[in-house]
């Protein structure tokens, strides 16, 4: 395929909405590149793109991206064009591998994860790269893990794997920590059982633990009587 990168660069600017731009900006700080084209967007023209040829599109999306030329957007877009063509993890493992080190915000990491449907159907051959990405030090790649887990793992025989693989995290920054707080919640909510006796014994750090127990509380799916429950089992500073 000839570098046809410049269409998506024209695509992307006629998109671009200013006052969403500006919005945008507001929750994704320490990323100046934001051109302000909304989700949906993205994932009509990411289709459209993976139709044509998936695997080809994704590598010139990181041949741009290696010459600093993708903007927010366009690294979006780049990782929901494999996440869309991809059917099984073998296909999708090597352009995942790729596009790791692109991931820089929670927005990238979140949205690209979530559309990633090779790790859900083919869960066994993905679980030790999702693992893999607990284990890591770097604060995305670990949030990559955690967000893999609450997009395509919540079954049961998956909880204690899950429960471990957050405990033993790399990375205790801020949005690895925010999205293994999440993935708990999450579990907790569709199996309470398996995840209030593995908190009751958890050796999760106290921040990831008690951010876990708020987000449970947030939702308005357990009783108010449950709600005070987890909330007495918070950890209080030392």
């Amino acid at each position: 395929m000839e570098n046809r990168l410049g269409e998506i660069h024209r695509k992307i600017a006629e998109l671009s909405e200013d006052k969403y731009r500006e919005f945008n900006k507001k929750l994704l700080p320490g990323i100046a590149d934001v051109a302000g084209v909304r989700l949906p967007a993205l994932r009509k023209l990411a289709g459209q793109l993976a139709k044509e040829g998936w695997q080809q599109w994704s590598e010139q999306m990181k041949a741009g991206w290696e010459r600093g030329e993708l903007c927010h957007e366009e690294r979006i877009l780049w990782g929901l064009i494999f996440a869309s063509g991809a059917r099984t993890w073998k296909e999708a493992l090597p352009f995942v591998r790729d596009y790791l080190p692109a991931i820089d915000s929670w927005a990238v990491c979140d949205t690209v994860c979530g559309t990633l449907k090779a790790a859900r159907n083919t869960r066994e051959e993905s679980w030790p790269f999702v693992c893999s990405c607990l284990k890591s030090d770097q604060e995305y790649v670990c949030r990559t893990g955690s967000v893999l887990l609450l997009s395509h793992f919540l079954e049961k025989e998956y909880c204690r794997r899950a429960f471990l693989g957050m405990e033993e995290r790399g990375s205790r920054a801020y949005y690895s920590n925010m999205a293994a707080a999440w993935a708990l919640s999450l579990y907790y909510l569709k199996f309470p059982e398996d995840t209030l006796a593995y908190l009751k014994e958890s050796r999760l750090d106290d921040w990831t633990y008690n951010k876990a127990l708020q987000k449970i509380c947030e939702s308005l799916r357990p009783s108010p009587e449950t709600r005070e429950m987890i909330r007495s089992m918070k950890r209080k500073k030392s």
